[in-house]
């Protein structure tokens, strides 16, 4: 796990050493990512009037932790050079077979198999991989950059296209550092930022900058050149098996999730574990013990018993005799680790400090790498949305054929006999929705009404927006559009995994992470688990006789305790809404207030600060995560300076 830089620049835009300065600046901006090294390259047609490019790369030392696996590789002659960062689960595999066709290998890691594969498979190396990864890739021969990341987005790369140049970089913040960024808000991204507490992919808050979406390659040629594709969809990624029993299904999913969580253990350091002490995080720890691990656990508690699940974890820790690390949090805890925290965030986000917490404690284990649960919501039909949205989908697509006049009196209707409640606000969207998942799920994911968004935007912002669509909703329109035939399951599960997993789980754990240098597995959103899991009917993945998830815990067998499988679902939730209350409140109305974001013009200070103690007064219109996703919002433009 790694930071990544670099550029292609062509036309004699930047010279040379002012290329080398700029990927520099964005090497020394990341070293939280890599504390185990750093280095930089730069190709060999750079002078010579021809494009050229520089790569940049930190380095936290996992697999063949020797200087021979020291990055930016390659470049010997015209050979490609890479920068990388992730980890290839079936190198050895790869490796084996590239052996086979003649290639040579100088170190034992899995970049040199990036390089040696891209040899002999070009681009369709891509479709061999099984792993996380973000890497560029400089083809001297070719003059061209390539760009790729995994299927699922667990890696970032961010891009940003310049005047006869083109950036990228693991992490925004990287590319302001270069000046060659302009500190630019983007306001379209910003109002979508406020309905779902992060930004959703492509776009992040500095305009111009984008995230390279999952499963995509991007090519960087002569004179700027740019092409792209992808590799990999979800929802097309294995025929349906309609014909399969349960009883082989459980078998199937059984063989394929020990075998995802096998290979997720490969390092050359030790690997830990993160341990909430629901069914996603202990089943990876099973299946590590399983595996003949003695798994080192970790897991945060709170004084708050509502939010606490500590006494799960310790469960789990017990019954498969972990080394068990408990950190007991207070909100005093957390002031002191909050500066530092929100410093972490290179994009804004209304969660992640929960991770923030938690690899920290690792960290100071002296672990470089930690198994996560995260996914096993998104695949196995964890969340409320799944069975909200299938059990109404066949009436609400009716009613979704019913006049739109009809269809907003209904929820205006329901609006004035139930109140403004947050659970009425979405049930009246429902309504008046076309029935479609594609226009339920968004709804169910907002954090910001329509209306308060409304409310809240001043007008300079609302005349820089340039996109008034939802971009979740036009994102699952064209996904179901392309695969018709697609479940009901299977599209809930698509955009849990491509929305809130993607823009707001896995950027906070990415970053979170290394924010320690802390790499984090997620063995549930392994791509052979997910196809498998994507090819089986509904009936096998739909909960019956009250087991939650129980295509997972079929296939786990016997292993977790009834206790821990039947048990209230409960989030992975700081106690903030008494702390925002409370301790916290301090620097709330600090970053909410004149001299923070109502005094910046950007939004309607009056209608911010009703929000503000309409939250205060105990009103059921105004959560405490709106509040916060506002504070971390004002924090974010002050450290960054972008207006």
């Amino acid at each position: 796990m790694c930071g990544i830089a670099g550029g292609v620049f062509w036309n004699d835009a930047i010279g040379v050493p002012d290329a080398r300065a700029a990927v520099s600046a964005m090497v020394d901006a990341q070293s939280h990512r890599g504390p185990d090294g750093h280095g930089l390259f730069t190709s060999a047609s750079a002078g010579n009037g021809d494009a050229f490019s520089v790569l940049g790369h930190r380095r936290l030392a996992i697999i063949d932790v020797s200087s021979a696996g020291a990055q930016p590789m390659g470049g010997e002659g015209q050979r490609p050079a890479i920068t990388y960062n992730g980890e290839i689960y079936n190198f050895a595999t790869l490796r084996r077979e590239l052996e086979q066709q003649g290639a040579r290998f100088t170190s034992h890691c899995d970049t040199e198999v990036l390089l040696r594969g891209y040899d002999v498979w070009g681009r369709d190396l891509l479709t061999r991989l099984r792993g996380m990864f973000a890497f560029a890739l400089w083809d001297e021969h070719r003059h061209e950059l390539l760009i790729a990341r995994d299927r699922l987005g667990i890696k970032p790369v961010y891009v940003y296209r310049g005047d006869r140049y083109l950036l990228f970089a693991s992490e925004v913040r990287a590319l302001l550092t270069t000046g060659l960024v302009p500190r630019r808000l983007d306001a379209t991204a910003t109002t979508q930022y406020f309905a779902y507490q992060s930004i959703p992919a492509p776009r992040t808050l500095v305009d111009g900058v984008a995230m390279l979406e999952p499963a995509r390659w991007l090519s960087v040629g002569r004179s700027g050149r740019v092409a792209s594709g992808d590799y990999w969809h979800m929802l097309q990624s294995a025929p349906a098996d309609n014909t399969v029993s349960p009883q082989e299904a459980h078998r199937r999913i059984g063989t394929v999730l020990r075998e995802a969580v096998n290979v997720h253990m490969v390092s050359d350091v030790p690997v830990g574990a993160f341990l909430s002490g629901g069914i996603d995080s202990s089943a990876v720890v099973a299946l590590m013990r399983e595996a003949g691990h003695t798994p080192h656990t970790f897991s945060v508690g709170f004084d708050e018993q509502a939010f606490d699940e500590s006494s799960h974890a310790a469960l789990i820790a017990r019954t498969f005799q972990c080394e068990h690390t408990h950190i007991q949090l207070r909100a005093n805890d957390l002031l002191d680790q909050l500066p530092t925290a929100l410093a972490a965030m290179d994009q804004p986000t209304g969660d992640g400090i929960n991770t923030y917490v938690v690899s920290g404690a690792v960290h100071n284990r002296g672990l470089k790498v930690a198994l996560s649960g995260l996914g096993g919501d998104e695949i196995f039909g964890g969340y409320p949305s799944f069975k909200r949205l299938m059990r109404i989908v066949g009436l609400t697509r009716t009613w979704g054929r019913s006049p739109a006049m009809i269809r907003r009196l209904a929820g205006g209707t329901l609006r004035s006999l139930a109140g403004k409640s947050i659970q009425t606000t979405k049930a009246a969207a429902i309504l008046e929705s076309n029935g479609q998942i594609s226009s339920m799920f968004p709804l169910l994911r907002q954090l910001l009404s329509a209306n308060q968004r409304e409310a809240l935007i001043s007008s300079s912002l609302r005349a820089r927006i340039e996109d008034t669509d939802d971009p979740y909703k036009r994102l699952l329109e064209d996904e179901f559009t392309r695969v018709p035939d697609a479940t009901s399951f299977s599209q809930v599960s698509f955009a849990e995994t491509r929305t809130y997993m993607h823009d707001v789980l896995l950027r906070d754990t990415d970053q979170m992470s290394m924010a320690h240098a802390l790499e984090a597995r997620v063995p549930l959103l392994d791509h052979q688990l997910i196809e498998e899991v994507m090819a089986l009917p509904d009936e096998v993945k739909w909960p019956r006789n009250g087991t939650p998830k129980p295509l997972l815990v079929a296939a786990l067998g016997d292993h977790l305790p009834a206790s821990i499988v039947h048990r209230p679902k409960q989030g992975f939730v700081l106690p903030f809404d008494p702390w925002i209350r409370g301790p916290l409140r301090t620097l709330c109305d600090a970053r909410l207030g004149a001299q923070g974001l109502s005094g910046r013009g950007l939004l309607n200070a009056d209608a911010l600060q009703r929000l503000w103690q309409s939250f205060l007064n105990g009103s059921n219109e105004v959560s405490w995560s709106r509040i916060w996703t506002l504070v971390v919002f004002g924090e974010w433009l002050e450290r960054h300076g972008v207006e």
